[in-house]
């Protein structure tokens, strides 16, 4: 099988060491994290996955949109009266986007 196939945390060998998948062509061993190439060919040694810690960037929306209306707030502050209703237009339809 090639790692690409496997799902995140599957155990697998490769050169004669045991690895656990961490990445799309990384994995873990008793040696530290290696790259696998994408043409080698592994051996799955059993169907049990490992727990993979999933990292996410995601901020809560309320914090967004806050840090949005704070940004916009100082911006139309800045701008000519006559443009503050173009502003105020694009603020709402982006608003509108999120949903």
């Amino acid at each position: 099988m090639k790692i690409h196939l496997l799902p995140m945390g599957a155990r697998f060998e490769y050169e004669g060491g045991e690895y656990v998948k961490t990445g799309p062509q990384l994995a873990s061993g008793k040696n530290g994290q290696r790259l696998i190439p994408k043409y080698a060919v592994l051996q799955v040694l059993d169907n049990t996955t490992v727990p993979v810690e999933k990292k996410t960037d995601a901020l809560p929306r309320a914090a967004v949109l806050a840090a949005f209306e704070t940004c916009y707030a100082k911006c139309v502050a800045l701008i000519p009266a006559e443009q503050q209703a173009e502003a105020a237009a694009a603020r709402d339809a982006f608003l509108k986007s999120l949903g």
